[in-house]
C-alpha cells in the first residue's frame, strides 16, 4: 500500500520516515519530496508498505500524532492525477 505523509517537518528525511513506519511491519520504501530548485523538503512525503494489514496499522496509529513538532496527516495515497507539463521557466 502506498501511503502519504503530509505535514512533516523540513527536517525530516526519508530514513526518519522508515524509522517510524518500521515500527509496523515492513517498509519497502520511503521517501520525502523535495522542491526541484531549492532542494528543500516540501513537507510531505510518501512510504510503500507491502502487508495492507501493517500499512493500515501504521495509518491508523501515525495520523494526527506529533513528531518532530508537526501533526502528521496519514492516509492511503491516491493515484497521480496527470496533469500538463509546464513550460520551463528562462
Amino acid at each position: 500500500m502506498n501511503i502519504y505523509v503530509g505535514n512533516v517537518s523540513y527536517q525530516t528525511d526519508d530514513s526518519r520516515l522508515v524509522e517510524l513506519f518500521s515500527e509496523f511491519g515492513e517498509v519497502a520504501s520511503a521517501r520525502v519530496i523535495n522542491d526541484r530548485e531549492t532542494g528543500r523538503s516540501k513537507g510531505f512525503g510518501f512510504v510503500e508498505m507491502a502487508n495492507d494489514t501493517e500499512a493500515a496499522a501504521a495509518i491508523e496509529a501515525l495520523n494526527e500524532k506529533e513528531i518532530d513538532g508537526r501533526t502528521l496527516r496519514v492516509n492511503e495515497a491516491r493515484p497521480r492525477e496527470e496533469r500538463p507539463r509546464r513550460a520551463p521557466r528562462y
